[in-house]
Formats: C-alpha cells, sequence, structure tokens
C-alpha cells in the first residue's frame, strides 16, 4: 500500500481516533486528519489523498456539503469517498450516495466492516 493516502473527515478528535486506530490495523498506514469539510478541502489541495473518509454531521461545512463540493470539481470527481456517520435512515443513505458518496457505513462500525468498504470501493 506504499503511496496510498486516506483522508479522515470528522470534528470528533475521538472519532478521528478510532477511525485511523481502525485503519492502521486494516493495514493503511497514512491517513491525515481534517475536522470538517473546508479544513479538508484545504488539506486536499497540499496533499495526494487518495481515499476520503468522512462524517455527515459536522459545523463549517458537514460531510454532504464536502462531497458534492468534491464531485464538482475536476481533479476530485472520481476520488473515493466513503461516508461514517450515525444517520442511517434510508432516505439519508440515497441523498448521501446522490451527492457522490461511493459507500456508507453506519456508526457505530467494526474494523472487518471499515476494511471490507474500502476494498470494495477500490475494486469497482
Amino acid at each position: 500500500m506504499g503511496d496510498f493516502k486516506i483522508l479522515a473527515v470528522d470534528d470528533s478528535p475521538t472519532m478521528r481516533r478510532i477511525i485511523i486506530n481502525t485503519l492502521k490495523r486494516a493495514g493503511y498506514q497514512d491517513v491525515i486528519e481534517a475536522q470538517d469539510g473546508k479544513d479538508a478541502l484545504a488539506k486536499l489541495k497540499v496533499e495526494k489523498v487518495n481515499f476520503i473518509i468522512t462524517d455527515w454531521n459536522m459545523p463549517e461545512m458537514d460531510g454532504l456539503t464536502f462531497v458534492s463540493t468534491l464531485r464538482s470539481m475536476e481533479e476530485y470527481k472520481n476520488l473515493p469517498v466513503l461516508m461514517v456517520t450515525t444517520r442511517s435512515v434510508k432516505e439519508d443513505i440515497v441523498e448521501a450516495m446522490k451527492a457522490g458518496v461511493n459507500n456508507y457505513i453506519v456508526k457505530p462500525f467494526t474494523p472487518d466492516t471499515l476494511k471490507a468498504k474500502i476494498e470494495q470501493i477500490l475494486a469497482s
């Protein structure tokens, strides 16, 4: 997984730590973090990222706005995005998919689920 870099976007430092630790256990060592969509967009300007894991509910810029913004930018429109959220209503999932997320995980999740979803997205 040499130069494979993941951006973890969540306003909760605890949740970011959980995601990062889970990713490391799954073999993904290169992870950078952002606290919201705005911060994530700034990080994307300076870092070459291969995959994004984002929360939905965040201040400043939420996950949905962040994903829609990404998809409107030529250089990021095919960047894989996995949304991790507590929102599990079918309408929310449909809305997230419409905004352009590649897949969706509802919190809490297991390391195996996270790894499986990442591999599923990368294989598609």
